[in-house]
């Protein structure tokens, strides 16, 4: 009997800081998109945070291809002496993370983080740190903990012992700073816009929701300010959106913003998303019963092609 070969599919979504000249960031994504074997699933821009996700999926070699070609178009175009956004950032391609989708383990992604990061710190003397599953040290796995203080305290940081790169020199990159690449499971990248200009307000919902103020397991989150358009944003990270779903999240923003007299104007998702995210949200607000994955009419089709 023939057996079709498992397909080996990993997703990769690096963060890089630009997210106003649409120029850099179309350059940025061409080097992304002549990587043979990979294939480009979405890329967005935002103007206040400055910053551009980029998401893409293949196997090891074509991934560890394309990271290369895009610090190398990164690093010609992007000055972080001169760049400034309300998300804070560490590099100028500023995170990489590789996500086992199919016929993968995170041990490979853990593998291919650090191939690619030694690649990245020799190639363009660019120092890595690695975070998350690829990261053997308890104290850097938090990609916040070592973002801290930015690319402006980089320097300062980096004189700290235990602070020193996994790769690459221990100084910054002149206008790179440095780069944090690792594995870990689907993230959500999720904001939640408020119906006010109080960044004050904002931020207290951000320290109200977020674990390492008090809040939910798995949410990042962090107040920001949208002045283009005259609003606040909660910005948020789900990096378990089984164990913390994203509705559960959404209300509870909400109780937050009532208590001040502010409305939820809108919630967006940057980048892609699980389904099962959505189905799981879909379910809890219509009160769905008794209610399964194969009730979807994209999922059968694939279970019976």
């Amino acid at each position: 009997m023939w057996y079709k070969q498992p397909v080996a599919v990993i997703e990769c979504v690096p963060n890089v800081s630009e997210g106003r000249r649409t120029e850099v960031v179309r350059t940025l994504v061409d080097a992304v998109q002549r990587t043979p074997s990979v294939r480009l699933l979405d890329y967005s821009s935002d103007s206040a945070h400055n910053r551009s996700v980029i998401t893409m999926a293949g196997d090891a070699t074509s991934l560890k291809a394309a990271v290369i070609a895009l610090f190398d178009a990164a690093l010609t175009t992007i000055d972080l002496r001169v760049h400034s956004g309300e998300h804070p950032r560490l590099g100028a391609v500023d995170v990489v993370p590789f996500v086992p989708l199919e016929g993968v383990t995170m041990d490979d992604c853990i593998l291919l983080a650090k191939e690619t990061a030694a690649e990245v710190a020799e190639r363009f003397q660019v120092p890595v740190y690695l975070y998350e599953e690829a990261s053997a040290n308890p104290a850097r796995k938090s990609l916040e903990d070592i973002r801290r203080g930015e690319f402006e305290g980089l320097e300062a940081k980096m004189s700290i012992p235990g602070w020193a790169p996994d790769f690459g020199p221990a100084r910054p990159h002149p206008s790179a700073g440095a780069s944090v690449i690792g594995a870990r499971m689907p993230l959500i990248a999720y904001n939640i816009n408020l119906a006010t200009d109080r960044l004050d307000v904002a931020k207290k919902i951000a320290a109200a929701i977020r674990f390492s103020s008090g809040g939910f397991r798995y949410v990042k989150a962090m107040g920001v300010a949208l002045e283009d358009r005259g609003i606040v944003q909660v910005s948020i990270n789900l990096t378990n959106y089984e164990k913390t779903p994203m509705f559960r999240v959404f209300e509870a923003v909400k109780r937050e913003a009532a208590r001040y007299g502010v409305n939820v104007l809108e919630s967006e998702i940057v980048g892609l998303v699980p389904a099962a995210a959505i189905v799981g949200t879909a379910e809890h607000f219509l009160q769905l019963a008794s209610f399964t994955p194969n009730q979807i009419l994209e999922n059968r089709l694939r279970a019976t092609s």
